[in-house]
């Protein structure tokens, strides 16, 4: 499978790179700042192109099977998430691709209350409702389109680098817990759940959320 990969240097997109390599997929990184290249491993191609520009995106996608975007913009800068998701959507239809966009989590519901993630301080402190407000507003742009083929991942409460042991469970609108009410992953797993969505997609037009 050939795939462009927005985000590869942050921890999700990168974790989404290595798993992608690992299965011997053809993986171009797309870049605003070629700079940025020299941190990348061997075997992945490198494209300059920006996540909020249509015509950057319609082009690094063009032959490719698949677009994973895992970007994330700075502190105060949250609503380029739209803006991204916006062009990222018109680009990869107009190449013809597919595209996975991994979101927050903020727009799924917390199981034992009813409420949002955004909505609920258990899961979600405060200082961080702006991304969180992005992520949602960013889903509701992909699900107001009719046109891509479109997949958003959602993941879990509580991300973080850890270990890869391929296990994980799938849910699509309701925060993914354990026993204990937790809702958490390692990037390295959230990757596998996602590359097991890129090679058989069952959730086109609809978000999915992994956990352990």
């Amino acid at each position: 499978m050939k795939i462009t990969l927005f985000g590869a240097t942050g921890m999700i997109g990168g974790s989404a790179m290595r798993e992608a390599l690992s299965r011997g997929h053809e993986v171009t990184v797309a870049l605003r700042d070629r700079g940025k290249a020299a941190r990348l491993p061997d075997g992945v191609q490198v494209a300059e192109a920006d996540a909020a520009s249509v015509d950057d995106v319609a082009r690094v996608a063009a032959g490719q099977d698949l677009v994973i975007s895992a970007t994330r913009p700075p502190e105060g800068h949250e609503r380029l998430l739209v803006v991204m998701a916006q062009a990222l959507l018109r680009g990869t239809c107009r190449a013809g691709s597919r595209l996975l966009l991994v979101g927050g989590a903020g727009s799924l519901r917390v199981p034992s209350s009813g409420l949002l993630v955004i909505e609920d301080e258990a899961y979600l402190p405060r200082q961080y409702r702006p991304i969180a407000q992005a992520c949602s507003d960013q889903l509701a742009v992909c699900q107001t389109d009719r046109d891509t083929s479109w997949t958003y991942a959602s993941p879990p409460a509580l991300i973080a680098p850890g270990d890869r042991t391929g296990a994980y469970r799938l849910g699509e609108d309701d925060l993914v817990v354990d026993e204990a009410g937790v809702s958490r992953i390692s990037a390295e797993d959230f990757a596998v759940a996602l590359l097991d969505e890129a090679e058989q997609p069952r959730h086109l037009r609809r978000r999915f959320t992994a956990a352990y």
